[in-house]
Order: C-alpha cells, then structure tokens, then sequence
C-alpha cells in the first residue's frame, strides 16, 4: 500500500550535498579503489566499476569577480558537463569523465592565466584572510602578499618537484580566520602596540561592561578620566594586540602603519602521517609590512622552501624535517637570526602535551 502522509519540507539549513554531486562521484561514492597523480595538476581516480574521474587543479584568486567565475562557469560547461568544485585552499578543480578533454582544458586556462598544478610534492594554493580588502582589525594585507609569494614561488605550483608537498597559509592578525596555526609555512599580521583610545567618544559609541569583557587577558578596566568621563584604561603588559575590543568598540583602534607588520612561522600540519599532527612555530618574529610587492617577506619564504628542499629527505614535511635536524640547526641553515621572541614562555604549555590518538614508542 502507498504511503499517502505527505513529505516534511522545510527550509532550514542548506540542501543536501548529494543534489550537487557529479553523476559518476553519486554513483561511486564510498567506492573508490585508488587515485593516482597524472602529471602536474592533474590527477584520476579509479572506482571497483571501472569508473574514471579526471581531476583538473589550477589556481584562482581568494576573491574574484563576476566575470571570472563566469569564465570559469563556462569551462565547466564546454569540458565537464557543469561541474567544477573549489577546494578548501581556493583551488578550482574540473573534473572530468573523458580524458581526451583534459589537455584542452589545460590550454584554455593557461590563455586565461590560470596555471595548473598544486597537487602531489608541489606548493598549493595559499589559503589567506581578508587583510585591508576587508578586516577591520587587519595588520597587514593578504591578497597582495599571496600574489607576490605565488608570482616568486609560481615554479612549485606548476610542477613537482619538492620533497613533499607544502601548504602555506597567510591570516592578516592573530586571530587567525585563516590555518597559520598548522601549515608548513605561515605568514601572520601582527600588531606591536595597545589601542589607542579615544576617551572623547568612547561613553558615546561603546559599552563599557562589553569591552572590558571582550579582552581575553583582562588588560582593560573601566577608568574615569580627569574630566569626569567615564571610559578604560588597558594595561599594556597584559595586552595582547588581538583586536577584540576594536571589534566591539570603534573607539580603540589598533591599527598602526608603523608598527604594524608581518611575523612568519614554520613547521605545522594537519595530516597525522609519519608524524603526529604539529602545530607552526616562530621563524621570524617581525618583518615590517612594505607593500605593494612585500619584497622581506617574498625573499624569506622563498629562502626557507629552498633550503627545506634541498636538505630535506623524500616525502619529509617542513616541520618533521626541522624536527629531525633541530631548530638551531634550522636557524643556522636559513641564516635567521635567533632573537628574545623565539623563547617560548607559555606557562601552560604542560597542559598541552601529548594530546594526540597516535601511539609514540
């Protein structure tokens, strides 16, 4: 008998990702036998059906027009049937079911100036934040550093030549919306001073039991000042240039173009293979921004890929090989000069040890 009651509908929350999927990944989802790298920036997988996949990687800018994702739209539906998926490093792959399309997709991107690559022992796509395109709380700029980093690093995108592969990832302040917390190389914008405070609007625009609470370290306290204005106060000692109370108060400004800059760390991962999981640690503790080509920063990611992959053994991540020649030995090697920042002092670092599912002998 026919189940008459009628379906729930609802509009909460997104549609189920199954309505997007590509015929042939619906069919074999859970399925897949293995996956192999073709040549650079392109790679195939095989199903238990005898099904094939052709994955098409190239680079595409973080934020992009209407008219680039139309251009992209429009590959998808000469070469793929439509579909085409972005990666969490903002990669856009076409993946393909007939392999006689794959090199003329190629050439249809290079005339767009989208190189392919990015997959296996290359340098991805650089994940990055919103810097001065957007944040308000940003100390350095992201976009324009990642086009300088790549344009220098564009020949181990393209081809595969590294030990292993290597994520780098930029987050314009501390807090972090970008992955410099756990990528082999991370560029993070960091402020030097405290807000500034601007005691003559502060009563006006902000909440004063709000901003002290949105400091994490408790360096902000409510204050009076010497004309009877009710207002904070922020011991410099405890603060830790994050931005918070900016974000919940325009009346304390961080942003400093003097002393504002870039910090650059190393050694992070996600992936648990060989090694545990690692989170980055700090290279150089201040490079001062310089744009529009950031020439400092380009110059110094550049040196600590090359000296990784020439010392480096097959398949060994930044930081697992750091680890196994010891960071003095990283500083010697990369010329970096060792300064007072690099002394780690966090005083709950025991809290934080061994926190991982993976057995150590």
């Amino acid at each position: 008998m026919a189940d008459d009651k009628p379906k729930r509908v609802t509009d909460i929350g997104p549609p189920h990702y199954e309505k997007f999927l590509p015929p042939v990944i619906k069919d074999n989802y859970g399925k897949w036998k293995y996956h192999e790298i073709l040549k650079p920036g392109v790679m195939v997988h095989y199903g238990h059906s005898g099904d094939k996949l052709f994955t098409v990687r190239a680079a595409s800018p973080r934020l992009m027009s209407i008219d680039k994702m139309r251009d992209f739209a429009d590959l998808a539906d000469k070469y793929c049937d439509g579909y085409l998926r972005f990666t969490s490093r903002n990669n856009v792959e076409f993946l393909l079911t007939d392999e006689s399309k794959i090199d003329p997709l190629i050439e249809d991107l290079k005339a767009l100036n989208h190189p392919v690559g990015g997959l296996g022992n290359s340098i991805s796509n650089i994940v990055h934040t919103q810097g001065w395109v957007h944040c308000h709380s940003a100390a350095t700029d992201a976009s324009g550093i990642v086009k300088a980093v790549m344009d220098e690093m564009y020949e181990y995108f393209s081809e595969m030549k590294l030990p292993a592969k290597i994520r780098i990832a930029l987050a314009c302040c501390l807090n972090m919306c970008g992955a410099v917390h756990c990528s082999d190389i991370a560029i993070l914008g960091i402020h030097r001073r405290p807000p500034r405070i601007d005691h003559n609007t502060l009563e006006r625009l902000c909440e004063i039991p709000l901003v002290t609470s949105s400091c994490p370290t408790a360096a902000i306290r409510p204050t009076t000042t010497p004309e009877g204005k009710k207002s904070v106060e922020v011991i410099e000692e405890q603060c830790m240039f994050c931005a918070n109370c900016y974000t919940v108060c325009p009346s304390m400004p961080l942003n400093d173009p003097l002393n504002d800059g870039v910090s650059i760390w190393v050694g992070g991962k996600v992936s648990n293979a060989r090694t545990a999981p690692m989170f980055s640690k700090l290279a150089i503790p201040f490079i001062p921004n310089n744009p529009p080509r950031w020439p400092e920063v380009t110059d110094a990611i550049k040196n600590i890929v090359e000296v990784w992959a020439a010392n480096a053994r097959k398949y060994e991540r930044i930081g697992e090989w750091i680890n196994r020649i010891t960071y003095p030995k990283f500083f010697e090697m990369t010329g970096i000069e060792f300064q007072k920042e690099h002394i780690d002092d966090f005083k709950f670092a025991g809290l934080t040890y061994h926190r991982t599912a993976q057995l150590v002998r």
